[in-house]
């Protein structure tokens, strides 16, 4: 089985897994203060899969640039990203937050966009980001009353800004290229996410009620342990390491509609009119961003050709 074939597996993987962790999240964010739940996922996934990838592969980079690398992919990632995420589902819910994450694939082409001079804006993904803008305020559309409250409205910011952060640690990990052992740098960034929010938890969270053997709560934190933390974002980073960032983030395509549909089997979530409408809209819109972004690249490669044609006519075959 070639390194692709085992990527794409792993995307498929990804693709059902994170769908349901954002229902697990609002399972636990009931009966846990938010950021320590996000804390204790990304810490006990750390420390197991640190000695996983160090029995796969002995070979580490501990230089302080890659430890520091690791350090700010945490914090950008998982606790910006998954810990901003997981406190926002307290007060929307867990379909919202999954449409609202499925953007991530916008903040990526932007920020490529922003961080290189070869790439350049073209008006499919123009059309694209404002059929986005517009999936984003179908959401809302039905619940314009919710948007006075304000921790509704905290929450929608915070998961905004989740998958902004989320986005930008997705492309500089891509941008800093092959690594010694991912597995084992995505056992470091787990590790300094999970330390990050237990500071933030110290700060933010209360304490206050909590009941620390509830059923459903335990139950949900091994699951986004093992399944969502674990085995997800090992894949993850496997899949960056071998496929273009823009097939590596397609998962966003696939994990609104399982969220939406999990959230309305298992939590009682409304599923209205709008909030279909918003799923294919937003779909669209990162499909249109990523093809006109994909568009640009084979224009840019059919011009560097032809400059090279021009320059080198003598390599051109004798029919030409």
């Amino acid at each position: 089985m070639t390194k692709q074939t085992k990527a794409y597996i792993a995307l498929v993987f990804i693709c059902i897994v994170w769908g349901t962790t954002y229902f697990a999240i609002r399972v636990g964010v009931a009966h846990y203060p938010a950021f320590l739940f996000a804390a204790i996922r990304q810490i006990a996934a750390g420390a197991i899969l640190i000695p996983v990838a160090l029995m796969a592969n002995r070979q580490v980079d501990l230089s302080k640039q890659n430890i520091l690398r690791q350090m700010l992919m945490g914090f950008l990632m998982l606790t910006l990203g998954n810990g901003g995420v997981t406190w926002a589902e307290q007060y929307v819910s867990s379909g919202v937050a999954a449409l609202l994450c499925s953007m991530m694939p916008v903040f990526a082409v932007v920020f490529n966009l922003l961080s290189s001079k070869r790439d350049r804006f073209n008006a499919v993904i123009g059309f694209g980001m404002l059929l986005g803008v517009f999936g984003v305020g179908l959401i809302f559309r039905h619940n314009l009353a919710d948007l006075a409250k304000p921790g509704y409205m905290a929450g929608i910011v915070c998961v905004v800004v989740a998958t902004a952060a989320w986005a930008l640690g997705s492309s500089l990990n891509k941008s800093y290229g092959k690594t010694v052992n991912p597995l084992f740098n995505s056992g470091l960034q787990l590790t300094f996410g999970g330390v990050f929010l237990t500071v933030i938890s110290v700060f933010s969270d209360n304490y206050t009620g909590m009941e620390v053997w509830n059923k459903d709560g335990l139950l949900a934190l091994v699951y986004l342990i093992v399944f969502g933390s674990v085995l997800s974002y090992a894949a993850y980073m496997y899949v960056l390491n071998v496929l273009p960032v823009g097939v590596a983030t397609i998962y966003a395509y696939v994990n609104p509609l399982i969220a939406v549909v999990a959230g309305a089997l298992f939590l009682n979530e409304e599923l209205n009119m709008f909030i279909g409408m918003a799923f294919v809209t937003i779909v669209a819109s990162v499909f249109l961003v990523n093809h006109g972004y994909r568009l640009q690249h084979k224009a840019d490669k059919v011009m560097k050709d032809s400059k090279m044609a021009e320059a080198f006519p003598e390599s051109l075959p004798a029919d030409s």
